[in-house]
């Protein structure tokens, strides 16, 4: 097992990556990781002729099987964060979704198992079809068609460029605000008279731009995992912590400032919204 203590350190940051971008939890990665250790440990390397490559092809299976598991659960509980959120390092994952995109694990959880890796590792890692088809228990041909189908959902920009880039800013201006609980620059970028509408159990209205602004303050927490994003179409917000989905704000930003604003955080709407990276 010393022996192949040493390979398996070198390939180790890589696997971890791959199993990042597939499952969108640092957590859940690094049990991937471990596993697929535990797999070689029990295996060996003797008749492997590229370790990197026999590592990532387990990996995958591994977060395959995962997914799959957490398809079939669904334990989404309403409008609440998970509790392994508080438990996690809100730095490292901020890092970590960042580095990644976070709007982009986002899309990609509202993908099939098999269209998010034929995605991950054509796309992110590069790997040929011909090596995804085996994976995902496809043939190639059908491999590219799954591949296609999540590019076409992660890369769906309904406005043109510069209306994006204008859109990012204000959306970025908020989401900064947001996290520093600056209540000033919430109101900056808020029209006098913007509205703000919930879909909890109890629907809320709130009107006036310090009125918003105020209640955004009390919410800094979940803007550290929140990320810029497409929420059907409309400039907004994702609050994802460890990857997962709980709240969704839409905005509706004219001449450079937000005039309403949509939070989504029951399970069955957020299902049902089309999520894009911004």
């Amino acid at each position: 097992m010393t022996d192949l203590a040493e390979p398996f350190e070198v390939h180790r940051a890589h696997l971890r990556a791959v199993a990042y971008r597939m499952l969108g939890s640092l957590a859940e990665a690094d049990d991937a990781v471990q596993e697929t250790w535990l797999r070689l440990s029990r295996s060996g390397t003797t008749g492997v002729a590229n370790l990197g490559g026999w590592l990532t092809t387990v990996v995958s299976r591994v977060c395959l099987d995962l997914l799959r598991s957490r398809r079939s659960r669904r334990e989404d509980p309403t409008g609440e964060f998970p509790e392994d959120a508080a438990a996690a390092d809100p730095e490292t994952e901020a890092v970590m979704a960042d580095s990644v995109g976070l709007a982009l694990l986002v899309v990609l959880d509202t993908l099939s198992p098999a269209e998010r890796l034929a995605f991950v590792l054509h796309d992110i890692f590069g790997l040929a079809f011909d090596e995804v088809a085996p994976i995902v228990d496809r043939s190639p041909a059908a491999a590219r068609q799954l591949a296609s189908r999540a590019r076409r959902r992660v890369r769906g920009h309904p406005a043109g460029d510069a209306d994006v880039a204008r859109q990012r800013r204000v959306v970025d201006a908020f989401l900064a605000a947001s996290r520093e609980g600056d209540l000033a620059g919430l109101i900056a970028v808020l029209d006098p008279e913007a509205v703000l509408r919930t879909d909890s159990a109890v629907p809320t209205l709130v009107r006036g731009a310090r009125a918003i602004a105020t209640g955004a303050r009390r919410f800094s927490d979940r803007a550290v995992f929140s990320r810029p994003a497409l929420v059907d179409g409309r400039p907004g917000l994702v609050a994802a912590p460890l990857g997962r989905l709980r709240a969704a704000l839409a905005f509706t930003i004219v001449d450079g400032l937000i005039t309403e604003v949509d939070i989504f955080t029951e399970p069955e709407r957020l299902a049902d919204l089309k999520i894009a990276v911004l």
